[in-house]
């Protein structure tokens, strides 16, 4: 099964890459500055953040002496969640965004939620050289340790697609699923250790803090652009196993009702 989805998404490779294409393009169609907007917003996410908190507000980190630390600390965080938001977001409305592709017999319809991860990568790339930037021309670049970014990566987007393939799924038939999903990571953003360190909470707050599969990812980042240091990798574990877990689920549940969805739709 899964080398027959991979072979299908091989064939409808030209439009996979299209429609990334087309989706960047229609972004910034009517735009007199066009594509130099995707530079300008996060250039300019990072400038307030690192100025007004790290500045003007003087936030500090436990631990740490930079004036810029918290800043760094807290960009790593909400552009880490960003990605996985969008992801989550657009691929709960996939389905149903694109019921006339669903309804085509030889279309492959696990190309959609490839879709989404792409035009959430490609904003995503974009924002984090810009990021890498600002750390390389304040002397905050965190050096080899950058390349653990790519395995806490890979579990991101493996856990984003596994929940989004399976809220995709179920938002089909049940539509109150994109609803709840949209209050549920408002509270999930506030019970992640982006704004605020792990080690301020007391002790109870943060063993239940650690039960949050986003929390280890967060942590990870937040431990290479801000002390330089590798992940723990054991700590990534669970939500490693957990992504699995939700990919295989996905896939189930995809392959069992794809056809009822063409139904719904």
């Amino acid at each position: 099964m899964a080398i027959g989805m991979a072979r299908a998404v091989w064939n409808y490779r030209g439009f996979v890459l299209g429609s990334v294409q087309r989706e960047f393009q229609t972004r910034y169609r009517n735009s007199l500055l066009g594509a130099v907007w995707t530079i300008l917003n996060p250039l300019s996410m990072i400038i307030v953040y690192t100025v007004i908190f790290s500045q003007l507000m003087k936030a500090r980190l436990p631990g740490v002496d930079s004036s810029l630390a918290y800043g760094i600390y807290l960009c790593t965080g909400i552009l880490a969640w960003g990605f996985f938001a969008e992801v989550i977001n657009r691929s709960q409305s996939v389905f149903l965004e694109h019921a006339n592709l669903i309804k085509r017999l030889s279309f492959p319809r696990i190309c959609l939620p490839l879709i989404v991860v792409l035009n959430a990568g490609v904003n995503f790339a974009i924002i984090f050289s810009l990021f890498l930037g600002f750390l390389l021309v304040t002397q905050n670049f965190p050096g080899w340790a950058v390349l653990g970014v790519i395995p806490v990566l890979l579990i991101q987007i493996a856990f984003s697609i596994g929940l989004g393939i399976s809220l995709g799924v179920l938002n089909v038939f049940f539509r109150d699923v994109g609803q709840l999903m949209a209050i549920v990571l408002q509270f999930w953003f506030w019970f992640t250790p982006i704004v605020y360190p792990l080690s301020i909470l007391p002790k109870s707050i943060q063993s239940l803090i650690v039960l949050n599969p986003m929390a280890p990812l967060m942590t990870a980042y937040q431990g290479i652009f801000v002390y330089g240091r590798w992940p723990d990798w054991i700590s990534l574990w669970p939500t490693a196993l957990l992504a699995t877990a939700l990919c295989l689920l996905g896939m189930h549940l995809f392959r069992k009702r794809s056809g009822e969805m063409v139904d719904e739709l």
